[in-house]
């Protein structure tokens, strides 16, 4: 997987992290159980600070994607069956920003389409 930081982005950082190592999962190109580099190296590899790349890893685990363990780093969690609040909060997520583009004047069809273009992109789960 190839994480790509844009310095100069209006997204801080360790949110484009976050997103890149998430959207990773999901077409498949890291698997639970799988290990993320240390968060030493992966800073070096990045060429960020290791507080960055912390926080990343700690945002994903409050999301239940990774769990941290001492001494052997950041492993992909198992997929799970979604919760009723997980899945509240997935909706509560996407309603602003579909909001946002339907009051730019994009089209119902229009999001339906950017929806299953980005759904083509990832893995089929």
């Amino acid at each position: 997987m190839i994480i790509r930081i844009e310095a100069e982005a209006d997204v801080p950082i360790y949110t484009q992290l976050t997103n890149q190592i998430i959207v990773g999962i999901a077409r498949g190109e890291i698997i639970p159980g799988d290990s993320l580099p240390s968060v030493r190296a992966f800073a070096a590899d990045l060429g960020v600070n290791m507080h960055t790349v912390n926080k990343s890893y700690h945002e994903l685990e409050k999301r239940g994607i990774i769990k941290i363990v001492p001494k052997s780093g950041a492993i992909i969690s198992p997929m799970e069956q979604i919760t009723s609040e997980k899945q509240q909060q997935i909706l509560s997520e996407l309603k602003p920003v579909l909001a946002e583009a339907l009051v730019l004047g994009v089209s119902k069809k229009e999001v339906q389409q950017l929806v299953g273009t980005i759904l083509e992109e990832m893995k089929e789960r």
